[in-house]
């Protein structure tokens, strides 16, 4: 593992500290144990680790959200933080952007208009005939990810902490934030699954591990220290495999000298200590991210003929919508890929096909439509994973089997105490997850998909896009991510721009 030993490093002030820090959420329900990291002034940190391991818990110690049940957090006075979320929260989705803002601070700002428009300039979100009166749920999933990063922004704090800042963002607002990031003078932790985007600035890592519920600090840019991280685990995995034998032969030795009896009793205690010893030299080896089973969604049985007819759609351009004709019809095994910049109008054609409510796109009459939306709005959050997961099933025209459930859940991580968590308490990768396994429960003649590579591990995104690639129902697909798309069989393309 790299310290930070550099000379530069060393001149720069640690602005926060955690000096064995321990946290849980709930009784047994550990998430930090011990944990100790330094971030320093001007440094711009990757924050590392599986869905559910607690890197948005970190955030909110640092942000003073939560209180650590032991240990100290230590921040240098006067220094200012602000947080980018993953989500806008519901209740301030009825919000004017001008009253959204005004969240962002403590005390009340005057004249904040001003202020307003300088902010949006810098995350690429201009051009709106009076914005500061829009409500925040007109705005499109990728317009409302800017306007998270903005409200941070608008703050101009000492760290800023981004959370999964390039979700819903398409190619050209991606680009804009890096270029942003590469360029900021102030300190930075992150959260991102965005492997080339994190390498574009990421100056080290905060590895939190799932397991021992440690942080490891390391310095260099992103695919250094995921190298690192591998190369460590391999040669820990080679040390105890060969202290594994040794403990083995010793324990085999220890047997035999015991069964002669006599002195040679005090040689097999002997070996056993000897064994013990070397047992504690075991090495406590992370245990990488677990990627989810390799699955497939099942279709509805005896789709017949058309599944979806698109005709005609709107887009919006300048605050205007526009009509557009299309001649688009998807029978079974058909994959059209919805392509667009942010704000164009995609998300509100998929919500037009799963609702029914279309204007020249018509959906068969009969066919359960699987929807996966990128604010899992379609989840209710006060049911528990395992009250979400039965009515899928049941929705998918199956009785209630607790022990096929269980086995789906599993697939996708979700074990133990997960399964009576309520929906709203998880991760936002978690309950990705979960939006999985219901569809798979469900299965659906039309599969609607809005972005499902947001808040995901990076580790099981193969295996979704090769489930999505099999899918035999017809299938629209809406997503940013080039190497993602390349994995899967598209058919069809509508790009809303052209």
């Amino acid at each position: 593992m790299q310290k930070e030993t550099n000379d530069n490093q060393k001149t720069k002030e640690t602005i926060v500290r955690f000096e064995k820090v321990s946290f849980e959420w709930g009784v047994n329900k550990p998430i930090l144990d011990e944990v100790s990291f330094t971030i320093r002034r001007g440094m711009k940190l990757t924050l590392m680790g599986q869905n559910g391991a607690g890197k948005s818990t970190i955030f909110g110690l640092i942000a003073g959200l939560s209180m650590p049940e032991s240990g100290i957090i230590n921040i240098v006075k006067g220094v200012s933080i602000a947080t980018s979320q993953q989500v806008i929260p519901r209740e301030q989705m009825d919000f004017t952007v001008r009253e959204f803002f005004e969240k962002s601070f403590k005390d009340k700002v005057y004249d904040i208009d001003p202020k307003i428009d300088d902010v949006l300039e810098v995350v690429n979100l201009k051009g709106h005939t009076k914005v500061h009166d829009k409500k925040i749920n007109t705005f499109s999933g990728g317009q409302q990810a800017r306007l998270l990063l903005a409200s941070a922004l608008i703050q101009d704090p000492d760290l800023l902490l981004l959370d999964e800042p390039t979700n819903n963002l398409d190619k050209a607002g991606i680009a804009h934030l890096t270029n942003f990031l590469v360029n900021y003078k102030k300190t930075v932790l992150i959260i991102s699954h965005d492997a080339e985007f994190l390498n574009a600035f990421t100056e080290g890592v905060l590895y939190l591990d799932v397991y021992t519920k440690k942080i490891e600090q390391y310095v260099g840019n992103y695919f250094n220290v995921v190298k690192d991280i591998t190369a460590r685990v391999e040669k820990e995995n080679m040390k105890n495999a060969q202290l594994q034998k040794e403990i083995q032969a010793k324990k085999d030795q220890a047997n035999v000298f015991a069964y002669k009896g006599g002195r040679l009793r005090l040689v097999a205690k002997r070996m056993r200590e000897k064994a013990e010893e070397l047992e504690e030299e075991i090495v406590d080896v992370r245990k990488e991210d677990k990627a989810i089973r390799p699955f497939i969604i099942p279709s509805q049985p005896d789709l017949i003929g058309e599944v979806l007819n698109i005709s005609a759609f709107t887009t919006m351009k300048n605050g205007k919508i526009i009509k557009h004709k299309a001649h688009i019809s998807l029978n079974k095994k058909g994959h059209l890929l919805l392509q667009g910049p942010n704000g164009i109008g995609k998300t509100t054609l998929l919500e037009r096909l799963a609702s029914g409510k279309a204007d020249g796109e018509k959906v068969a009459e009969g066919i359960r439509i699987g929807y996966y939306r990128q604010d899992f709005s379609t989840l209710n959050f006060e049911d528990t994973v395992y009250q979400s997961l039965a009515s899928a099933m049941i929705e998918g025209g199956e009785k209630l089997n607790e022990e096929h459930m269980r086995s789906v859940a599993a697939g996708f991580l979700i074990t133990g105490e997960f399964i009576r968590t309520k929906i709203g308490d998880l991760s936002e990768g978690q309950k990705g997850l979960v939006a999985f396994a219901r569809l798979v429960l469900q299965k659906p003649g039309l599969l609607i998909l809005d972005e499902p590579t947001n808040h995901i591990n990076f580790r099981h995104l193969p295996i979704i896009a090769e489930a999505l690639d099999k899918y035999a129902g017809a299938m629209v697909l809406v997503s940013h991510v080039p190497e993602f798309i390349k994995q899967i069989r598209i058919d069809e393309i509508l790009d809303l721009e052209k």
